[in-house]
């Protein structure tokens, strides 16, 4: 029996290491906590229990806005990372106020979804850039230049 080399093998594992490669350069996890927040809480919200309909807010409609906040909020978070800050902390303040607006927070999975991923939004930072070699001469030579300075 001999090897075959399947090509379609490469083209999979190639994108599954730039899949990783783009997934490292932005807040990944707290993104799609948050998308999984939102999607939560509005199903939460669309529940019925026999004759009883779950429906709380202004007439249902924070049951809808909120959600779909969360959503948003993870998608800019993934597709934008230099605004992670902003849109974490936003995505925390609306996943802490759906305990009021959304049944409870989507029965607290959704707020606790959602809390956890705009702390890991806010809390991601990226990879620092590796030093090249011009990197260190030229902290001696700042180092140098201060020593000067000060005799």
């Amino acid at each position: 029996m001999t090897a075959v080399s399947h090509p379609g093998r490469r083209s999979v594992h190639s994108r599954r290491s730039r899949f990783a490669a783009w997934r490292r350069e932005r807040p990944f996890v707290g993104g799609l906590l948050t998308v999984l927040a939102g999607i939560e809480m509005f199903f939460s919200g669309q529940l019925d229990f026999g004759k009883i309909h779950v429906q709380l807010g202004i007439e249902g409609l924070q049951a809808t806005i909120i959600p779909v906040a969360l959503v948003l909020l993870g998608i800019l978070a993934v597709s934008m990372p230099v605004h992670r800050i902003f849109y974490g902390v936003i995505a925390l303040a609306v996943s802490v106020y759906s305990l009021i607006g959304v049944n409870l927070g989507g029965f607290f999975v959704g707020m606790l979804l959602g809390a956890v991923g705009g702390i890991l939004t806010v809390a991601w930072m990226p990879k620092a850039p590796i030093a090249t070699e011009a990197e260190p001469a030229l902290a001696e030579a700042v180092a140098e230049a201060e020593t000067e300075e000060r005799s």
